[in-house]
């Protein structure tokens, strides 16, 4: 190696001095220019294209709308914005921008002279980095480059801010700078921030409002009026159907999030505000009572618009039960399902309203399972309940009579026709779903009672009205028909008209409970509540509205003193369904019947084929002696389809099989010696599954067995 240097140092000195000047300037030259090619390719790498500023607008949130175009929530990734056109705004917040920011804007090249002295300044003599601060410069910065502060990004930013102002006019440049301009948290525009701010459109600020807006880009944070968490001033973010997954799965993520839509929804924000504060108010009402959380759900029956929905106490508290939807949660509906159990029996003809149906001790075997002694809320039994009865005062024996007369499978397929879509399996219940004993979700649950309310026609729930992009193009508009029929329109009327008699209801409610609204005495109304209290339940409506609530716990554990119609779900409902029948429905089919309907009519609506008869109060039957002014028995008014009403007059008298010992009726599924019983002539009626109630006898009715399944042919409400 030394060999080598020395060699090396030989001949450099043998060459003449000029040329070795030379050699050495050049290689000087070779070093300047690669640093210079250097430099410009590290301020010119990925130096994006001022015409991005147009080309790839920033990102646009997505808003969603009540019926009436009421701001509910808005959709973005980190930034809230919403484009606005200059000719848009007043003068005013044009005149404030410029005057804090830039006043020699539009005098002014890209750049402020005293602006950049002052910063070259502050930077090398005070170690502060800063910008000229024009409003071109700060356009380009946050809108085409990153917040770094290096020199660098000021280099690029001089480049752009000259490219910007060689492009684009003085006009667009504001424009485009109103809508890119941070002014604190989320807030993105001047359009989004007049909302956050004042909750009004930037075009109706005052010259107040536009001054104070007009000083946030320059420090955000500090000058906001909401301190450090700006986004919290829309108090009224909802969670409305979890709007955002749908648009998504249609619309795509990056539309629903930057892409601008414009979703007007079925909501109606005023009633929508008002379910959310009772369902609120009364579930701290009643956290004494190991009840944590609620639900509720308004909707149009004649369209299936859903008008509010509250998934929970409080969606946004988490440690209290919130972050979750219970409109869209699986839980039992108890008694609330019986309705659909007796449109059954009455569309196939198995019962009337009048038909007997003996609530007494009875026990059912079903094949595989084990025996199944079901009791009633109350814990006792009312001996001969006729079925306006049985179902307006939910007792639960006759309720699995009913179906254990209708069958699993029928029921499982009428109850899927009228949109309860979880039940399906047969196999996978017992005589015990008439009580609740499977899960539905409460917007399915509103969906099937929806049925009742239309006279027999399905109509699917509705969330979305219309789906624009922000430029007004209709992506999306909803044109309403009228659904599929599941029910004869008569068997609809007899249980509508069932639920709304307070008569038929007042053994277990009283004649004043939480069921019975104010000046509205045709609300037809069912509650539910699970035996074990997991879940508390209430649903009522007429023709023009629906309201569902529920009440429990996220987890499951049971309730306190949770009493059906008098606590828990009907204060809510009962609250909830006045104020929306006094309130006009705001915005799309305001008032008036849906479309498809030619007129309102009274509630419920008879048809033809009803027909009303005086029967026997015992029976059900006709009075032997109608015409008279002794009847032959007490009486009272009832419905009946034309091909389905009784026959025969009543006739209680009869001879019966009974024990020696006792003299009480021998039953169905009681198979005693035969020298242990003897025929007697007592007063008596005979339900469909062959009960026997004994009117005269001394002793109550001993425990009676039926076995399931069974399939009876039922030629009189008799027999």
């Amino acid at each position: 190696m030394l060999l080598v240097a020395k060699l090396k140092k030989t001949l450099i000195t043998k060459i003449p001095l000029r040329f070795r000047t030379f050699l050495y300037a050049h290689r000087f030259g070779i070093l300047v220019v690669t640093l210079v090619l250097g430099l410009l390719f590290y301020i010119f790498k990925d130096l994006p294209s001022p015409t991005a500023l147009t080309s790839h607008p920033a990102p646009v949130s997505t808003k969603i709308l009540d019926r009436s175009g009421k701001l509910l929530y808005e959709i973005y990734t980190d930034q809230n914005r919403t484009p606005i056109v200059l000719e848009q705004l007043p003068s005013h917040v044009k005149r404030s921008t410029i005057a804090i920011e830039d006043k020699d804007f539009y005098r002014h090249k890209g750049f402020d002279p005293r602006g950049i002295l002052r910063a070259f300044f502050n930077t090398f003599f005070r170690q502060e980095l800063q910008g000229g601060s024009t409003i071109t410069q700060q356009l380009v910065k946050n809108a085409l480059l990153t917040p770094e502060r290096t020199l660098r990004r000021k280099i690029r930013e001089f480049l752009l801010t000259s490219m910007v102002e060689i492009i684009y006019p003085k006009d667009k440049i504001l424009e485009m700078y109103l809508n890119q301009i941070p002014y604190g948290g989320t807030a993105y525009g001047i359009e989004s921030a007049s909302q956050v701010y004042f909750n009004k459109s930037a075009k109706d600020l005052n010259l107040a409002e536009a001054a104070l807006l007009a000083g946030l880009p320059a420090a955000p944070t500090r000058y906001s009026p909401f301190g450090t968490h700006p986004e919290l001033a829309k108090a009224r973010q909802l969670e409305v159907l979890k709007v955002k997954e749908p648009l998504a799965e249609k619309y795509g993520s990056n539309n629903v999030e930057q892409g601008g839509l414009r979703v007007t929804t079925t909501i109606d924000a005023d009633i929508q505000q008002y379910a959310e504060k009772i369902v609120h108010d009364e579930i701290d009402k009643l956290r004494t009572s190991k009840v944590t959380n609620g639900a509720a759900l308004v909707i149009r029956p004649t369209t299936g618009e859903i008008l509010a929905m509250v998934g929970s106490h409080d969606f946004f508290d988490k440690e209290k039960g919130g972050n979750v939807n219970l409109a869209f949660a699986l839980r039992q509906p108890g008694s609330a399902i019986k309705p659909i159990n007796y449109a059954l029996g009455l569309m196939n003809r198995r019962i009337t309203l009048a038909t007997p149906l003996i609530d007494a001790p009875t026990c059912f075997y079903v094949i595989g399972q084990e025996r199944y002694c079901p009791v009633n809320y109350d814990n006792q039994f009312h001996g001969d309940t006729q079925v306006r009865f049985a179902l307006g005062n939910s007792f639960n024996i006759p309720a699995v009579k009913m179906l254990y007369l209708n069958s699993l499978q029928e029921f499982i397929s009428t109850a899927s026709a009228m949109g309860l879509t979880t039940l399906k399996d047969p196999s996978n219940y017992g005589l015990s779903l008439t009580l609740g004993g499977g899960e539905v979700r409460m917007v399915d649950l509103a969906t099937a009672f929806g049925v009742f309310a239309n006279g027999g026609v399905r109509q699917d729930l509705v969330s979305i009205l219309k789906v624009e992009n922000y430029k007004g193009k209709v992506l999306q508009d909803t044109k309403f028909a009228q659904g599929p029929r599941v029910l004869p329109m008569d068997v609809s009327y007899l249980i509508s008209h069932t639920l709304l008699d307070n008569n038929a209801r007042s053994a277990t409610f009283g004649p004043s409970s939480y069921l019975v609204v104010a000046n509205h005495p045709e609300i037809s109304v069912k509650t539910g509540t699970t035996n074990d209290k997991r879940d508390n339940w209430t649903l009522g409506y007429n023709q023009d509205i629906l309201v569902a609530t529920w009440v429990g716990n996220n987890d499951n554990s049971p309730m306190g003193a949770v009493a059906s119609g008098v606590t828990g779900a009907s204060p809510i409902w009962n609250k909830i369904i006045s104020y929306s029948l006094a309130h006009p429905i705001s915005g799309n089919l305001e008032g008036g019947p849906a479309p498809f309907q030619k007129e309102r009519q009274a509630w419920p609506i008879k048809p033809e084929s009803i027909i009303g008869k005086e029967i026997c109060v015992l029976s059900g039957l006709l009075p032997p002696n109608p015409g008279g002014d002794d009847k032959g028995c007490q009486t009272r008014f009832e419905y009946f389809q034309t091909d389905n009403q009784p026959y025969g007059t009543e006739s209680l008298r009869r001879q019966i099989s009974v024990y020696k010992d006792t003299h009480e009726p021998v039953q169905p599924g009681q198979n005693p010696p035969v020298e242990q019983i003897q025929p007697e002539d007592h007063s008596t009626i005979q339900d469909p599954t062959g009960t026997i109630y004994c009117f005269d006898c001394s002793v109550p009715t001993r425990a009676i067995n039926l076995t399931y399944p069974v399939r009876k042919s039922l030629s009189s409400p008799s027999d």
